[in-house]
């Protein structure tokens, strides 16, 4: 899913810096300033990733064959590189960067790290790519050989994104380690470009496809699959490419230059290992999610289908909007000033900057929880309109699952990457063990207990399940770590006020949302314009009339958090 001070914040000022300065922690003021910078580049590429999500399910439709093998096929390089190097970047790369550039020979450390990282993950590719149809067995369940050879061709053009995902997070890290945060943040807009315009061309020469998606194969052939898949893997490489540009223009030279001696990764050994483990453990919970999904996508009759994967993915890109806008950005913000500041010594900051990245977080993602369970569907017919009325009511409802998971992931997030300054990855090993357990416990009482059009919104409630005893867990881990306190008081009493003043927002929301007729108020059958019109004004109808509540009781339970999160926006508008 580091901070930029205010001379990062102009990138002029960073480049005349030397890589040998270490970071400067955020204040509570600056983290305001320095998170809104960092959100606007991934509210511009999230913009743009809805667009070209919404010409993606135009393309080939939100549910049917091809919907959920191409979803399977692309999802995989996301999988395998959380599985293969994503937690281990972030585990062990991160703090070693940093350590780096306040070493006496920055500029070797920083060459052998992302050599042997890119090398590795550069074969690992290779290798992954070539067991193309194996992994696609893997994910999979219920499916015919004909879906199943359909998703191991769309795998064989997906997979490479595997590379350039790991070499867009090493430049990133790179960038974010001195303190050049913008690239890093809109680097995607690079991505959503190229998508769009190929899915673009895609929907000129082959149209679009029916409202329940592509379920004849023979309607499908090569151009189709090279056009959809092809495209899907330039935006990751566009994505990945552009990070170059800011890093040459600052100064920065990657020389090609190989070796382990002098680098630290051997005390950074131990928390690799059981960083690797916890992310597979992780990982396999949801494989065995995606095969759940595929066989409930597969069970539905003639002329009828069932949420599967594509929809499940519909639903966690909008569950991840307000995570990735906020969360992702001040965590961010935090991450290397929490590290440095572990690496000192000084729990007192670390406890502080938790506690700040708590509240701040909690103020904004209590309210999107009771958004998001409210105006489920409305707000997937606004964002994903071509979904069309069956697939936004397969959505909506995995939605509202999922979105009781959302205070929950901002909190283990945050808490994870304390871990991680520690360089502590036993911990998070052990507590992702019952975690997965229930995750995995809860799809299959699913299976058992209820009819297959039901495991997708079940899964998404095991995942928000998961997520909840993560974060307590992680939470009783930290208190031991930080000296047997948290800042719990403060923590708690802010949640106890936002979600107070979260329900009655929602419950003004609920009945807004009744008053203008409820799904009924919804424009489906002409076209997805109007569709994508009528979902706009209800959801901003509704929830205007939630923010307005909400707003007005947090200021009269005097939270400050609020004016933190919204100060620099304000400050702007101002001037």
């Amino acid at each position: 899913m580091t901070v930029p001070t205010d001379p990062a914040s102009d990138p002029s000022a960073e480049a005349a810096s030397g890589p040998g300065e270490p970071a400067t922690p955020p204040s509570s003021s600056g983290l305001g300033r320095n998170s809104l910078v960092m959100a606007a580049g991934t509210a511009a590429s999230r913009l743009g990733g809805l667009v070209r999500n919404m010409m993606l399910v135009a393309a080939i439709g939100s549910a049917g064959t091809v919907a959920n093998a191409f979803d399977v096929a692309n999802k995989l390089p996301n999988v395998l590189f959380a599985i293969l190097a994503g937690g281990m970047l972030n585990a062990v790369l991160v703090p070693q960067i940093v350590k780096a550039f306040r070493a006496h020979n920055a500029q070797e450390r920083i060459d052998k790290l992302l050599t042997i990282s890119a090398v590795g993950i550069l074969a690992i590719t290779a290798i992954l790519t070539g067991a193309s149809a194996w992994v696609v067995m893997l994910y999979t369940d219920g499916w015919t050989a004909e879906q199943l050879a359909l998703g191991t061709v769309f795998a064989y053009w997906c997979i490479p994104q595997l590379f350039f995902y790991g070499l867009y997070t090493l430049l990133g890290q790179v960038l974010n380690a001195r303190e050049q945060f913008g690239p890093f943040m809109w680097a995607p807009v690079a991505n959503n470009v190229v998508s769009v315009i190929g899915f673009g061309v895609f929907l000129v020469v082959f149209g679009t496809a029916p409202e329940l998606g592509i379920n004849d194969l023979a309607e499908w052939d090569t151009p189709r699959t090279i056009l959809l898949a092809a495209t899907a893997t330039l935006g990751i490489v566009a994505q990945a490419l552009v990070l170059l540009v800011p890093l040459l223009r600052s100064g920065f030279r990657w020389n090609f230059r190989l070796g382990l001696r002098g680098i630290g990764l051997r005390s950074a050994g131990s928390v690799a290992i059981w960083t690797f483990a916890a992310v597979v453990l992780e990982q396999a919970g949801v494989l065995y999610l995606t095969r759940v999904a595929a066989e409930a996508g597969a069970s539905g009759g003639a002329g009828v289908e069932f949420a599967g994967n594509a929809a499940y993915t519909q639903a966690l890109l909008i569950y991840l909007l307000p995570h990735s806008l906020v969360t992702v950005s001040i965590a961010t913000a935090l991450f290397t000033g929490i590290s440095k500041a572990a690496q000192e010594g000084d729990t007192d900051r670390v406890r502080a900057d938790l506690s700040l990245g708590l509240r701040t977080v909690g103020v904004f993602t209590v309210f999107a929880t009771a958004a998001l369970t409210v105006l489920a569907a409305p707000a997937t017919a606004f964002i994903v309109p071509t979904a069309g009325e069956e697939g936004t009511a397969l959505i909506a409802p995995v939605l509202v699952a999922l979105s009781f998971g959302l205070v929950p992931l901002g909190g283990m997030a945050l808490m994870k990457w304390v871990y991680y300054a520690y360089e502590d990855g036993r911990s998070v090993f052990w507590i992702t063990v019952p975690s997965t357990a229930a995750l995995v416990a809860g799809l299959i009482a699913a299976q058992i207990w209820l009819a297959p059009q039901y495991w997708v919104i079940a899964a998404g409630a095991a995942y928000a399940l998961s997520n909840w005893i993560t974060v307590l867990l992680r939470t009783g881990g930290l208190r031991k770590k930080l000296g047997g306190r948290l800042d719990g008081g403060r923590v708690l009493a802010l949640h106890a006020k936002t979600l107070l003043a979260a329900a009655l927002s929602g419950l003004a929301g609920w009945g807004v949302y009744q008053l203008v007729g409820g799904f009924g108020a919804l424009s489906f059958g002409s076209g997805w314009v109007l569709t994508m019109l009528s979902g706009l004004w209800v959801t901003a109808l509704c929830g205007l009339a939630m923010l307005v509540v909400y707003v007005l009781l947090l200021r009269l339970f005097r939270v400050r958090e609020l004016d933190r999160l919204l100060g620099p926006l304000l400050a702007r508008l101002k001037r």
